[in-house]
């Protein structure tokens, strides 16, 4: 009688047991990463700061009293009571929120905070590999560790310190750019404008990749938004549009290092508040110059590029650009890291900056170096580093405009035929004279 040997098992493949388990590690990182964010947030004295989602919270209540941009929240701003400052269809989205327990719609946020992080982190690598490539274990891997990763970047983690909603508004934003239908895209852009308005920079990405009907029916949607905060709340609606739009006093200290746009960094560079003035305009020329320029040099087909373009220039040139705001630079950062430049000198210069910069939290460390968040001194040391993020800006415009010179002129050599002269093997003639 014989026997047989019981049949064995392949042994897993080497590489595929690194790919799952620097998956398990990333997956872990993340998940450390929410648990601390979280216990921060729950634990400690000052973890449930969450000044702007008491605004939303708190404020949106109003909306249906007639007191909506009366309201501010000041128990834990004393110094600068916060009000509402969104356009009023903000309210209207809000306006639940005030029916559930505080506590567990902060839980319910920063989770929904990280998720959208992710989405965006995947997203942006879609749109440079393209959807077939992230069929590759490794590339979830990736989006998985940079979204742990991301989550410890100053613009995200004093998303989730604030309780803001910029990740939602670059989510927002990234859909619509995904999408290839018209009327998503569209309606996504015109939904997020009308909630901040700061996000109608969109429809100038749009305009530059010729999606004309798109852009048109964004502005249509977002004089939706307006035309329902009538509907629903006119007296906010005729406060808001007709007197409150535009003051950027109401926002915030312009010249605080928080401020991270052109504006603010001219004032402190200064040591007064240029406002619109002639020096702000130039520095808004120079900037749209300069992003025109980029856009123009950047590789066809490029789409996560041209949305950075346009996105950093709006943080440029808004009146105030907080440092939560340039949520941003994450996936600037892949950008650099793996997009159509990542073989260009300095494109590693650049993603290490932006980390240092994000991971560090420059204006957060100088914030600590300001007398007042309403005093615009000028120490001239703390103003030129306060201009973290405009010099980062400006230096990454310029690298794009450079590359794609060099890029346009190897195109040039390639096209413009052999050299004037040729060694003699190589010479057109070399072979009918053999």
């Amino acid at each position: 009688m014989t026997h047989r040997k019981p049949a064995q098992t392949p042994s897993p493949d080497p590489k595929a047991r690194a790919v799952n388990r620097h998956f398990r590690l990333a997956l872990a990182a993340l998940g450390l990463s929410v648990l601390a964010r979280m216990l921060w947030m729950l634990c400690t004295a000052n973890g449930m700061n969450l000044v702007d989602l008491h605004v939303y919270v708190d404020g949106s209540a109003d909306l249906l009293s007639g007191h909506l941009y009366d309201f501010t929240y000041a128990e834990k701003t004393p110094d600068f009571p916060l009000p509402f400052t969104y356009p009023p269809f903000a309210a209207v989205v809000f306006y639940p929120l005030h029916f559930l327990p505080f506590t567990l719609v902060a839980v319910l946020w920063l989770l929904a905070i990280a998720a959208a992080l992710y989405g965006i982190v995947w997203i942006a690598l879609e749109l440079i590999l393209g959807k077939a490539a992230l069929r590759d274990p490794k590339w979830r891997t990736a989006a998985v560790a940079w979204t742990a990763a991301g989550l410890w970047m100053e613009p995200v983690r004093t998303t989730m310190d604030y309780g803001q909603v910029n990740v939602f508004l670059v989510l927002g934003a990234m859909l619509a750019v995904r999408s290839a239908r018209w009327w998503i895209s569209g309606t996504l852009v015109g939904v997020i404008a009308g909630i901040k308005l700061t996000p109608a920079i969109t429809g100038l990405y749009f305009l530059t990749q010729r999606r004309w009907l798109t852009a048109f029916w964004s502005g249509v949607v977002f004089l939706g938004t307006v035309g329902l905060s009538y509907l629903i709340a006119p007296v906010e609606y005729e406060r808001y549009f007709k007197h409150l739009l535009g003051d950027a006093s109401r926002i915030g200290p312009v010249g605080s290092v928080w401020n991270q746009s052109l504006r603010g960094t001219l004032s402190r560079i200064l040591g007064y508040d240029v406002q619109s003035g002639a020096i702000w305009i130039a520095g808004v020329l120079v900037c749209f110059a300069l992003a025109v320029l980029a856009w123009r040099a950047l590789e066809p087909g490029d789409r996560l590029g041209a949305l950075l373009i346009v996105q950093l220039f709006g943080l440029m040139v808004s009146p105030i650009s907080w440092s939560h705001h340039f949520v941003w630079l994450l996936p600037t950062v892949l950008w650099l890291l793996y997009g159509p430049l990542r073989q260009a000198a300095g494109a590693r210069i650049l993603a290490g900056y932006w980390l240092v910069n994000t991971l560090i939290g420059i204006p957060w460390v100088l914030s600590f170096a300001q007398p007042t968040i309403w005093e615009i001194s000028r120490p001239g040391i703390y103003a030129w580093l306060g201009a973290v993020d405009v010099a980062g800006v400006l230096a990454m415009l310029l690298w794009v405009i450079w590359n794609g010179r060099l890029r346009l002129a190897g195109l040039a050599g390639r096209f413009r035929g052999p050299a004037r002269h040729p060694a003699p093997s190589d010479h057109p003639r070399s072979a009918s004279t053999a």
